[in-house]
């Protein structure tokens, strides 16, 4: 069964056709405003299951995802305790954030991660190419799309012109020659009517226009924010993409105008298949940091760690809505178990004496050989991660039964069950059977180990008995246990 996906584009299930063995996928990213919540991770984690999935399928996939580092809800944040005292530097915090966030989710690293900042000179020569062509305007040192030259304008969130124009408030009609026209250049700074509308109401307000401003021909102003994805996406992908994930609610207008501006500047087809991953929910609501009902990514990494919270994205396809409760999150951390448990269980008896080269456990090698091929299936099923997880699941009950009855083990099939979890549940699932997860480098930590070793003896030598003693202690915190012996000391990981 070949890649079948749900094109937003077209409303049909269609079947993934490449161009060669490359996939140019662009995922739209955070505006980076806030810490990281559970909400935005839920994009994250399945652009990175797509990335995982085509790799293993032997695409090179070209992975690009964006940070929008630009914005007012950023520029309302300056002089915010320590966030910094300019635009840029509340940006530059919380891109560290994000950063550390991704890495402790264990995602795969994207090819780049375009800044908006980094790409003025691309945004300006983009909407330039709209003002010759006759696409956009300038107005008042601003400059608009005009979604009237451009026909199939509504083609993706299936939207009629007329409908959308009718809806317009009066200030949307102010400076454009339509009320449903988009911003594409900003003339000045931020006004701070503007900049309030975000700004704690706490601090106090910002007097003066704020943000990052730049020269263009059309004066000193700042970008859209529909242009920027534009720009930084053909910039690094060409003018055509395979693949454009991003949340449900960015439809529209950020992606109906993502094409409209890209597709009127280059003539070409913007993005192929159009995947949007469902919203994540929490009492009833959107989470979203507007709302206060959020559940930041770092906090959730430090309760619950990174296989509990990849595990619980697992139990729902990409394009359903999902529900965080206590309930869904302690269901997630179950099935963690059941799967670490089962993979210890697995690689405990492969290693085992009692694991024997004649005994043949045929149930297991069935469920090896049906798990891998009903995995694959599942997967090309438009991403259909929760039904690949049953399979997992089933793996690791086949595993259980096959240790607990067994007084022999058979040793070619719980080989081939300690590779199926490896491979599915680790390489394409990101979970960290057996070691530190894509993350971590365990050699390293065995290196730093044996670093700190040789510091402590070097202490005792040297009679300072306290400090040999506060190092070890120290080790022991980190799950490191010292054994000393008449050859030195040596440690296993608990």
């Amino acid at each position: 069964m070949t890649l079948s996906v749900t094109n937003t584009l077209t409303g049909e299930r269609e079947e993934f056709e490449s161009h060669g063995d490359e996939v140019l996928l662009y995922v739209c990213g955070l505006t980076v405003s806030d810490h990281a919540h559970l909400g935005h991770a839920r994009l994250w984690m399945h652009a990175d299951l797509m990335h995982r999935w085509l790799a293993y399928e032997g695409y090179d996939v070209r992975h690009v995802e964006n940070f929008t580092d630009v914005n007012e809800k950023i520029a309302a944040r300056i002089g915010e305790d320590d966030l910094g005292d300019d635009e840029a530097g509340v940006a530059e915090h919380f891109v560290g954030d994000v950063i550390r966030d991704m890495r402790g989710l264990n995602l795969k690293r994207a090819e780049v991660y375009p800044r908006v900042s980094e790409h003025i000179p691309e945004i300006i020569d983009l909407i330039r190419t709209l003002v010759d062509r006759g696409h956009a305007y300038e107005s008042n040192g601003s400059v608009y799309f005009d979604v009237s030259t451009f026909d199939d304008y509504g083609k993706l969130s299936n939207q009629k012109l007329e409908e959308l124009e009718s809806r317009a408030t009066k200030d949307e009609r102010s400076e454009k020659r339509n009320p449903t026209d988009f911003a594409l250049w900003k003339a000045g700074a931020v006004d701070p009517k503007t900049a309030a509308e975000h700004r704690n109401p706490d601090l106090e307000p910002l007097h003066e226009p704020c943000g990052e401003t730049w020269e263009s021909p059309w004066g000193e102003g700042r970008p859209g924010w529909h242009i920027e994805c534009s720009a930084m996406s053909m910039t690094h992908l060409g003018d055509t993409l395979d693949i454009h994930v991003g949340g449900r609610d960015l439809v529209f207008p950020h992606h109906e105008n993502e094409i409209a501006q890209s597709e009127a500047a280059t003539g070409q087809q913007f993005a192929r298949y159009w995947l949007h991953v469902g919203l994540l929910q929490t009492e009833g609501d959107k989470m979203s940091s507007s709302l206060g009902n959020f559940f930041t990514v770092g906090d959730a990494l430090d309760e619950f760690g990174a296989d509990v919270i990849r595990t619980f994205y697992l139990s729902t396809a990409y394009g359903s809505e999902q529900t965080y409760s206590e309930e869904t999150i302690a269901e997630a951390e179950e099935r963690w178990e059941r799967l670490e448990r089962a993979y210890e269980s697995a690689v405990d008896a492969v290693d085992s004496p009692d694991a024997r080269t004649k005994v043949e456990a045929e149930a297991l090698r069935e469920t090896v050989t049906a798990t891998r091929e009903n995995f694959r299936e599942a997967m090309n099923d438009d991403f259909n991660v929760r039904e690949a997880m049953a399979e997992l699941l089933g793996l690791a009950g086949a595993v259980n039964r096959h240790v607990a009855d067994a007084d022999e083990y058979d040793y070619r099939a719980l080989r081939r069950a300690v590779e199926a979890f490896e491979d599915l549940g680790g390489e394409v699932f990101g979970l960290s059977f057996g070691d530190a997860g894509e993350g971590g480098d365990v050699s390293v930590a065995e290196d730093l180990v044996q670093l700190v070793l040789d510091v402590r003896e070097a202490e005792r030598e040297a009679g300072n008995y306290e400090r040999a003693d506060d190092l070890r202690d120290d080790l022991t915190a980190l799950g490191v246990d010292v054994e000393d012996g008449p050859d030195g000391a040596t440690f296993r990981f608990e």
